[in-house]
């Protein structure tokens, strides 16, 4: 099977892509490579260098490459500035991801993996988050996600589309090959890393007045291997129908938890400062897996937050300055 990954040069797209061609497939990667890069993407990968904006630069991909499957990960991910910047999300990422599914539908493509979100539970009713708790999104980024959501469904229902939306909020750790290198970083772990290794003076935590028991956030942290591998469980299971899966370890760890276990692993003080809160950020996200367990058998490899910690400091040792050393 040939599978179209869009963003597959980024962080997680490029996990996924690692364990699609591990698992014998045949990977095209579509990446304007504004946020990933070209030493990420497998080997082994067809790798076209594209824009979602240029809609025939997406019809190219499909008429010169017989794809079977499309594996979405293309998209503008950061929260604070989704709030400072609505149109870059509400527009970008939704009009980036209409033109994409039209394309799949004139070259008569059926399958599609959506990279989704926890954002779209900006309160939720009940923790761990399961399927059925009602979307309510957290910020712009979370809302253009659920956007996307809604069509999908509609394209179910009217043109034979198979989906499933896979909602994660924090992935984290790496490979030995793959890691987290993003510019500007704005997640947690790699800029606690950062500290430890002498290219920032400390830590901000973004508020510590939230109704936690450290009074800093609380987040899902997951392997980003583990959630590669339900990214490929669920295109193989794309026959049964469309679906949803949340896709967490079921254990949250606040802010302040994630820095003292870096500061074990590292042998760093990691020094922290308070600052205020960012927009957009909510206290408590823990997003359950109960269905996907049961019905795909997706166990995670790697659940403790320790090793998630440790895979990503060897990768950050190895490659202090990202993809550029």
């Amino acid at each position: 099977m040939a599978i179209l990954v869009t963003g597959g040069a980024g962080y997680i797209g490029s996990v996924a892509v690692e364990q699609l061609i591990e698992a014998g497939e045949r990977v095209v990667v579509f990446d304007n490579l504004s946020q990933g890069h070209r030493a990420a993407v497998h080997e082994e990968a067809t790798l076209v260098v594209g824009d979602l904006v240029d809609r025939a630069a997406i019809d190219a991909v499909f008429e010169d490459h017989e794809i079977d499957a499309v594996m979405h990960f293309a998209s503008r991910t950061a929260v604070g500035e989704s709030v400072e910047k609505p149109f870059l999300y509400l527009g970008g990422n939704v009009a980036c991801g209409l033109n994409l599914l039209e394309a799949m539908h004139m070259a008569g493509v059926k399958k599609f993996i959506f990279s989704s979100t926890a954002n779209l539970f900006s309160n939720p009713e009940s923790l761990p988050i399961t399927e059925s708790e009602r979307i309510v999104p957290g910020s712009p980024y979370g809302e253009s996600k659920a956007i996307l959501e809604r069509i999908l469904t509609w394209l179910d229902a009217t043109q034979g589309l198979r989906y499933a939306s896979l909602r994660y909020f924090n992935a984290a750790g790496a490979t030995e090959r793959l890691g987290e290198d993003h510019e500007p970083e704005n997640h947690l772990i790699p800029l606690v890393l950062q500290v430890a290794l002498g290219q920032r003076d400390d830590i901000t935590i973004f508020g510590d007045d939230y109704p936690t028991p450290d009074g800093t956030c609380v987040r899902d942290y997951i392997h980003v291997v583990d959630l590669a591998q339900a990214h490929v469980l669920a295109l193989r299971a794309l026959e049964r129908g469309s679906c949803q899966y949340n896709l967490g370890n079921g254990s949250g760890f606040s802010v302040r938890e994630i820095i003292e276990t870096a500061r074990q692993i590292t042998g760093h003080p990691i020094p922290a400062h308070v600052g205020p809160r960012r927009d957009g950020d909510v206290a408590t996200l823990i997003a359950g897996s109960d269905k996907i367990r049961s019905e795909l058998g997706w166990q995670p490899q790697m659940p403790d937050v320790r090793q998630i910690v440790e895979s990503a400091w060897r990768w950050h040792q190895a490659h202090p300055d990202g993809y550029g050393s």
